[in-house]
């Protein structure tokens, strides 16, 4: 017998069909969203009536570590799963990290034999550009693309040598994969542990320089160009950044953007608590690159919002913040820290949130995952934009509680979500 099932009383928005539609049903036989049921059908549908709360398509984070294998103190499959589908996100694109390389074919079926096993929502592998995530040798692209890699990525360290990620590029262009990069100097960067500003000064902390994420974007910028090969720029934190990416794109560069919520939110201005659950990378930088962000998101040249989830233990963070780690949990505030940033603050509407959520981040990895198109698996994401929680330790699903938005309140409520039609969090769970 079919399994069917009518969301009814639901405010619709899937921004890949532009349907902002109230009031309406969104039907589901057997894990696949179909236009309409028959007669028969509708005698037999279960009826989940939302009350006018948001129904869109899943979520698709473009960044996020779970540390399996590797560090599984910090998170896992299974408990990354369920953060993931407590934040309304049914893609997790899960890049490596310290700890976890993905530089051949076995780690990658490993990779996919944990989560047939532990995850409750889809998580697809980006496996290291180079062996052993060193920036030294390329890892087997084409070995890594047929294992079921949807990107490449040295992730925090980065490939600091152009030669070879002018190779990469054109490699990933062989085997149409894209290159995901951290960009950042190092020789740069490295003493760091905030934004390079009047806050460091301020602070006696030792500032990193947006100057060492814009030469690595314009080098990465310029290979992309001379390659044809496609590029995306993870996080991006700084305006000039913006103004590279924007610059690439009216000059039809194959290169796409993410920006986390931490940095559409926060400024180095809220480091000043030396709260260690602020200390990411790329830092928390100023107004003026906050207020880039947003405008790069409105324009187009910033194509999607990531969590840029990189839990820590509480030791790992229970120290000064010269040497605690960088990295918080992201999963779980993706959508009400983007929903106070950008669509409560009025910079943008809802459905214009949405599609940096959903269809914006499919299109980086050609994914059809994005949309509520009729024949298309129903992952999809129920919630309500208006409603506030206090983010506390206890509401997270992640084993790691280091957020930088403990104690804050933030309005935005995962109701449902929802992995090929079945339900893999409800908010009354």
């Amino acid at each position: 017998m079919a399994n069917i099932l009518e969301i009814k009383n639901a405010h619709i928005i899937d921004p890949a069909n532009q349907r902002d539609e109230k009031n309406a049903s969104l039907f589901i036989v057997d894990g696949t969203i179909v236009e309409g049921l028959d007669e028969a059908q509708k005698k037999l549908a279960e009826t989940i009536d939302v009350g006018g709360a948001v129904v869109c398509p899943g979520f698709v984070d473009l960044n996020a570590h779970l540390y399996q294998p590797g560090k599984t103190v910090r998170e896992t499959i299974a408990s990354g799963s369920k953060a993931a589908a407590h934040g309304g996100v049914t893609t997790v694109v899960c890049t490596p990290d310290e700890g976890t390389v993905v530089d051949n074919a076995g780690t990658v079926r490993l990779i996919k034999e944990l989560c047939d096993k532990d995850a409750c929502v889809r998580i697809v592998p980006v496996g290291n550009i180079t062996l052993g995530g060193k920036g030294e040798a390329l890892a087997p692209t084409g070995a890594l693309k047929k294992a079921g890699c949807v990107a490449l990525s040295d992730s925090i360290g980065g490939v600091s040598n152009n030669e070879i990620m002018r190779r990469a590029l054109e490699y990933s262009l062989l085997f149409d994969i894209p290159i995901f990069d951290h960009c950042q100097d190092s020789s740069m960067s490295k003493t760091g542990v905030m934004h390079e500003g009047e806050e460091s000064l301020h602070l006696g902390l030792r500032g990193m320089p947006r100057a060492s994420e814009d030469i690595v974007v314009g080098a990465d910028t310029l290979l992309s160009r001379l390659t044809e090969a496609r590029l995306h720029i993870q996080h991006v934190s700084s305006f000039r950044a913006v103004e590279t990416i924007q610059n690439a794109k009216k000059h039809n560069v194959r290169i796409s953007a993410e920006v986390s919520p931490a940095h559409l939110l926060l400024t180095d201005k809220d480091v000043g608590d030396y709260d260690c659950n602020k200390k990411i990378n790329p830092p928390l930088r100023n107004e003026k690159d906050r207020l880039a962000l947003i405008d790069g998101l409105k324009s187009g040249a910033i194509n999607a919002i990531a969590s840029d989830h990189s839990p820590r233990t509480p030791t790992e963070k229970d120290c000064e913040f010269d040497y605690a780690p960088f990295g918080v949990t992201g999963l779980e505030t993706l959508l009400p820290a983007s929903l106070e940033a950008l669509y409560h603050s009025g910079k943008m509407s809802l459905s214009e949130v949405i599609g940096k959520l959903t269809c914006g981040p499919a299109a980086v990895i050609k994914s059809a995952a994005g949309t509520l198109s009729a024949g298309t698996p129903a992952d999809i994401t129920v919630f309500d934009p208006d409603a506030p929680q206090t983010w506390t330790a206890d509401k997270f699903l992640s084993k790691a509680k280091n957020s930088p938005f403990l104690g804050r309140s933030l309005r935005g409520k995962i109701l449902m979500t929802f992995v090929a039609g079945t339900p893999v969090y409800q908010a009354n769970d």
